[in-house]
């Protein structure tokens, strides 16, 4: 019963992947609805000696400019950054932010900090790769975990306390790009381009809105024409046109995972008529001590050990399971369970059967 349950537990995990519709407004971005990567460094404070040591050099030379701009001036030599830390700020804005909107900020540590746990953010610029300051951020963080250290050296922690987030912590100042007019046309773009998905995205258009109104140009861009009867309220048009239903298509693909065991299979994956052998050979040395002793009236001899090495050797009974055109993922797993073999023997199959050419479908490795 226990090998049962130990298999039964090591079995990998085989997802089936099923051709299904999903909204537009899922699988595809509209044109001119890009993303703007920021960053900053700041500094955090409050920390309860968790901060910095004076060997992080740039956390004694910030805090000494911070204090300048207050008309403070304090020699580095005297200042003790232990309740201070160094971080680095980053977010990801979207291009229909406007000014004033608020957004989710991560705060990471850049020097020798043990926690940024009860910190607070002092405000931080955010700028773009071209320079410009697109918002600041500011705020008390949240870590989400602790970790405690003693003097003795005993500690007791949780989670990963050198990094969080301040929910709502960034305020935009300007916004990323100008008012995007859709009155002439737009694109939409795939987010995993697939010659199929395009085409069906295409039909499902021009079935809803008239004929001509998208073309594909390629796997990845729509190219929609806004009706004429649409033009005085384009937003509607845009939300109607998210909302629509669209057929996706996925490449026949084995994910093999060999850190953790794990097989993720997709729902065109085949394997031609194949046969799988599988067995094990296992070797073990038993000791099997001796004890030699005279006989009970000899007057010469004496007791003796001797450690007798006895090597055994036990094959496991090899199965067989042959595959006759399986046509989902179900019957591969069903006849690769069957073998009652690890979640690493499963990779190793998978990746003979891609080589006999018996599994059609990409085979990646992580």
């Amino acid at each position: 019963m226990k090998k049962t349950i130990y298999y039964l537990l090591a079995i990998v995990l085989l997802l089936q992947i099923s051709t299904s519709a999903q909204r537009i407004k899922d699988i595809a971005y509209l044109s001119g609805s890009e993303v703007e990567q920021v960053i900053g460094y700041g500094l955090v404070v409050g920390l309860a000696g968790t901060g910095d040591s004076h060997r992080s050099a740039f956390t004694v030379q910030s805090v000494t400019s911070m204090l300048k701009r207050f008309g403070i001036t304090v020699p580095q030599s005297q200042l003790k950054t232990k309740n201070v830390a160094a971080v680095m700020v980053t977010a990801t804005l979207n291009s229909f932010l406007k000014s004033g909107s608020k957004f989710d900020v991560n705060v990471s540590s850049l020097g020798d900090s043990k926690s940024l746990a009860g910190g607070t953010l002092l405000m931080t610029p955010l700028s773009g790769m071209s320079g410009d300051v697109y918002g600041l951020a500011q705020g008390p963080m949240s870590v989400g975990g602790y970790d405690v250290q003693t003097s003795s050296g005993g500690r007791v922690g949780k989670n990963h306390t050198s990094a969080g987030r301040i929910p709502r912590g960034g305020v935009l100042k300007r916004d990323i790009n100008p008012l995007v007019d859709y009155s002439s046309g737009l694109s939409v773009f795939l987010k995993n381009p697939d010659l199929s998905t395009a085409s069906n995205m295409s039909n499902a258009i021009n079935s809803a809105f008239g004929p001509n109104t998208a073309k594909a140009n390629d796997a990845s861009e729509i190219v929609v024409t806004v009706p004429a009867d649409k033009q005085e309220n384009v937003v509607a048009f845009l939300a109607e046109l998210e909302s629509l239903e669209v057929s996706i298509d996925y490449i026949a693909k084995v994910v093999l995972n060999e850190r953790t065991g794990t097989v993720v299979a997709g729902a065109h994956v085949k394997i031609m008529p194949v046969s799988i052998t599988h067995g094990n050979l296992n070797i073990d040395v038993k000791s099997m001590p001796i004890i030699s002793q005279p006989g009970a009236f000899a007057r010469t001899g004496r007791t003796v050990f001797f450690n007798n090495l006895v090597p055994e050797v036990t094959e496991d009974t090899s199965k067989t399971v042959a595959i006759n055109g399986a046509s989902n993922v179900q019957e591969v797993a069903a006849a690769l369970n069957s073998l009652n073999v690890s979640p690493q023997d499963i990779i190793s199959i998978f990746q003979a059967l891609k080589e006999s050419g018996a599994l059609v479908a990409e085979l990646v490795i992580i």
